[in-house]
């Protein structure tokens, strides 16, 4: 079984997303554009000249209060995701908040048949395993794509999030824990079943993100022997 990875990332500029995009599909089977880091006005000609990669591409327009870097406005910031799902990339990143907050919005992505990637993440602990199973089954609803990330305090923090893997599950789930106790649950998701993990091309783009390099090489040392 070939372990896949979605290299992030995070530019400010079209020019250096389009430099980053080349080198990243060299190394990596999907790259995570995080549209958020741009101006708003520059994200359409970004589209435009990503558009030819976008069957590997995950895009992301975080808000400010999900960890996002989006200056824009709520009603700018779903103008623009529906103006990505135009596009048809391999998935678009929504927030569950979002897509539980509006209603309108989601049945336009339902309509469009957009590969939805449903995100949650709690950036300052790990909760309980019962309200980590009950956020999937909601998140459920919205999209067989579910990613659930949580921050960890300790190993057991991040060994809560692998259990959430289910070999009967029907989702295509993503789940890890964030930070320096949860670094290794980036690399034991992949055996778990996670259809692939985020990683960088260099500095990190998350906390306690390995880089493309590391990350290969840890698994094809696994898959050599």
């Amino acid at each position: 079984m070939k372990y896949k990875t979605c290299i992030s990332i995070a530019e400010k500029s079209p020019k250096k997303i389009k430099n980053k995009l080349k080198d990243s599909l060299k190394k990596s089977d999907y790259v995570e554009v995080r549209l958020d880091f741009l101006k708003p006005k520059q994200i359409p000609e970004t589209l435009e000249i990503i558009k030819t990669d976008l069957k590997k591409i995950v895009c992301t327009l975080r808000p400010k209060n999900e960890g996002g870097k989006f200056t824009g406005t709520e009603k700018e910031r779903i103008a623009i995701l529906k103006l990505i799902a135009e596009y048809n990339p391999f998935l678009l990143d929504v927030e569950f908040n979002t897509l539980n907050k509006n209603n309108e919005l989601s049945k336009y992505l339902k309509s469009t048949k957009t590969k939805l990637l449903v995100s949650w993440h709690d950036f300052k602990k790990t909760p309980k395993t019962a309200e980590l199973k009950n956020k999937i089954k909601k998140m459920s609803k919205f999209s067989n794509n579910v990613k659930i990330v949580s921050t960890a305090k300790s190993v057991d923090d991040a060994t809560r999030m692998l259990e959430l893997y289910n070999k009967k599950g029907k989702n295509n789930l993503i789940s890890f824990a964030m930070g320096d106790e949860g670094k290794i649950s980036r690399i034991l998701c992949l055996y778990l079943g996670s259809p692939y993990t985020y990683v960088s091309l260099g500095k990190a783009v998350a906390p306690g993100q390995f880089s493309v390099d590391e990350v290969n090489k840890i698994i094809n040392l696994k898959s050599s022997k």
